[in-house]
């Protein structure tokens, strides 16, 4: 597999214009798009092994949602929001030159492209909601936002990988190499040699403002998508339980749903098994 070309588009603010830098896999000439967006502190890297099993069938397009990776932070950090991240998404779209997409979304991202998909026009034709629905658990979002934001600095690349193992146990089994992947990715090195988290941590201050008194309920936007629609499940999730996936095989897109098991708050869909299924799904 070639490695991928990466690209930026210049988005808009309240507070300005923000570029968004994104990875791109696959014949830059191919009309069939897949964009893949990521969770709420990770980065477009984490579709790689994705991108690699699809990108002969798909052009595939990931970004790096703005404030993470090596996308530029937003000068108002209360931006750091669901409307914020569609919008960039309509831009990225729309430098695309299509018409269509279909989405695959991890947590966060795949928030996002339940809103979008739930919109008038909207350009998403197929949809992949990576353990996200329209109930968010309050557990889950209290304990992701224990962490979120904490801008800790570790001395080796070693220390950052058992802080990201820690945060990250829920991902599930993964073997030593994946787990070094999955934090070379998210940390860059600071000019001391220490390392940091490569996002910005003031995406914690809208996070924590907006923090519901119960359960986030988002049905008004799954109830309003029309396009077929598949929903991945961690077994043991914290976030999207098992009695929100029954409500969304009946109500809106009535979507399929696939549980993983061993897995929590979120499967990688860096296995082969899960690889599988997003493509039986995506390539019928």
């Amino acid at each position: 597999m070639a490695g991928p070309r990466r690209r930026t588009v210049r988005c808009a603010s309240p507070a300005g214009l923000h570029r968004i830098s994104y990875l791109e896999w696959g014949d830059p000439r191919n009309g069939r798009v897949l964009v893949c967006v990521h969770g709420l502190t990770r980065c477009a890297r984490d579709f790689e092994r994705l991108a690699g099993a699809l990108c002969e069938r798909y052009r595939v397009v990931c970004p790096d949602v703005a404030g993470r990776g090596d996308s530029e932070w937003l000068a108002d950090p209360m931006l750091y929001a669901m409307p914020q991240y569609v919008a960039d998404m309509v831009t990225l779209v729309a430098r695309l030159d299509v018409e269509q997409v279909h989405w695959v979304g991890t947590s966060m991202g795949g928030l996002v492209g339940m809103i979008l998909a739930a919109q008038k026009g909207t350009p998403v034709a197929r949809l992949v909601l990576n353990d996200a629905g329209p109930v968010v658990t309050k557990a889950s979002l209290e304990r992701i936002g224990a962490y979120l934001g904490q801008a800790p600095v570790f001395p080796s690349i070693e220390a950052a990988e058992q802080y990201v193992r820690a945060v990250s146990a829920t991902f599930g089994p993964h073997s030593d190499a994946e787990w070094r992947f999955l934090t070379e990715i998210v940390v860059r090195k600071n000019g001391d040699g220490s390392w940091r988290m490569h996002y910005d941590p003031r995406i914690a201050e809208p996070y924590r403002k907006a923090m519901p008194e119960k359960d986030l309920e988002l049905w008004a936007y799954y109830d309003a998508i029309a396009c077929p629609t598949l929903v991945v499940r961690g077994a043991q999730s914290d976030l999207l339980t098992r009695e929100t996936c029954a409500l969304m095989r009946e109500r809106g897109p009535k979507a399929q749903v696939v549980e993983i098991p061993g897995i929590g708050h979120a499967p990688t869909l860096m296995h082969d098994r899960q690889i599988a299924v997003l493509r039986d799904f995506l390539l019928p």
